[in-house]
C-alpha cells in the first residue's frame, strides 16, 4: 500500500507570499522557500516586514481568499485520491490555508499555526514538529506505507529524500543543480505519468 505526501504553494496553489507581496506593494516579500532554505530565517524576515508595514493576519487572509488553485489542480488531486491516500505536507498556517482547502475539495493537510495579539498582529507562529515534512513520512513508514513524496522547495527536500520514492515538481533550477539525483515532473501530466509509474 502507499500513500503520496505532497507540498502545496508552487504545486496545487500560486505562492501564497509572492501574491501578498503583489497586492501590497512590498517586494521583501517575494521571496520563499525556493530562495532560503532555513525556515525559521525566512520567517523572521516575514514577521519583521509585517511589523514594519503594520499588516494584520485580516490583511493576509484577504489576500489569500483572492489566490485560485493551479489550472488543473483540483482535477489532479481528484485523480489522485481516487487512486491512493494524499496528504499535503505543507509549511503554510492553518490560518491561512482554509480558503485554499476549500477549493480543492478540502485533501488531508498538515501544516503549521501562527501566534496572534489581540490587534490581529501576526507575532509568531508555531511549527508542528522539528523537521515536520520528514517526520511526516518516517511516521507513515512505520505504518508499512510506501511513501511516494513530491515538492517543488528546499523545505521540501528532507522530505523527498525519506520517502521510498519522490521527485521534484517545477523548482527552480538552483533546487535541480542542488539535488540532481532527484526527477523532475514540469506539468501534471508528467506528474501523473511519474505516480502511475511509482505506484506500479
Amino acid at each position: 500500500m502507499n500513500v503520496v505526501c505532497c507540498d502545496l504553494e508552487g504545486v496545487w496553489v500560486p505562492e501564497v507570499w509572492i501574491n501578498v507581496a503583489k497586492k501590497t506593494g512590498i517586494d521583501a516579500l517575494k521571496l520563499t522557500t525556493r530562495d532560503i532554505r532555513d525556515y525559521d530565517e525566512l520567517m523572521t524576515y516575514r514577521l519583521k516586514i509585517l511589523d514594519e508595514h503594520k499588516l494584520t493576519l485580516k490583511d493576509i487572509q484577504e489576500v489569500i481568499s483572492s489566490i485560485k488553485p493551479l489550472d488543473g489542480a483540483l482535477e489532479m488531486i481528484k485523480w489522485l485520491q481516487s487512486e491512493t491516500r494524499l496528504i499535503v505536507v505543507s509549511d503554510t498556517f492553518i490560518e491561512f490555508a482554509d480558503p485554499l482547502m476549500k477549493q480543492l475539495d478540502y485533501p488531508t493537510l498538515f501544516c503549521h499555526s501562527l501566534e496572534v495579539d489581540e490587534k490581529d498582529r501576526i507575532i509568531g507562529y508555531k511549527l508542528r514538529q522539528k523537521d515536520p515534512k520528514r517526520q511526516v513520512v518516517k511516521a507513515l513508514k512505520t505504518l508499512n506505507y510506501e511513501v511516494i513524496a513530491f515538492g517543488d522547495s528546499y523545505n521540501d527536500v528532507t522530505m523527498l529524500l525519506e520517502a521510498d520514492k519522490s521527485f521534484l515538481y517545477c523548482p527552480p533550477q538552483n533546487v535541480i543543480d542542488d539535488y540532481p539525483q532527484l526527477p523532475v515532473a514540469t506539468d501534471y501530466s508528467r506528474m501523473k505519468k511519474l505516480l502511475v509509474d511509482y505506484m506500479s
